[in-house]
């Protein structure tokens, strides 16, 4: 059995769109059970939401004291 890291992290940082939800994206085909994307943005994704729960992924979106955000994306459990 592998050993994945239990966070991936996407600094996304002012980066222009596309390029933060295409990361996302191809990120997620990445993951392994048990896996969380810590993605860092200096706006809020909204598209990205509705893209996440359609394909069967939750968010926990934190915003930071400097505007930015921490949104955390992990593969919602089949229970």
């Amino acid at each position: 059995m592998a050993n994945h890291p239990e966070e991936i992290l996407i600094d996304a940082r002012w980066l222009e769109p596309p390029e933060p939800m295409e990361k996302v994206l191809h990120t997620l085909a990445l993951l392994h059970s048990g896996q969380t994307i810590r993605l860092l943005l200096h706006r809020e994704p909204f598209p990205l939401y509705l893209i996440l729960r359609e394909k069967g992924y939750a968010h926990e979106t934190m915003p930071q004291p400097d505007g930015s955000y921490v949104i955390l994306i992990r593969r919602v459990s089949a229970e």
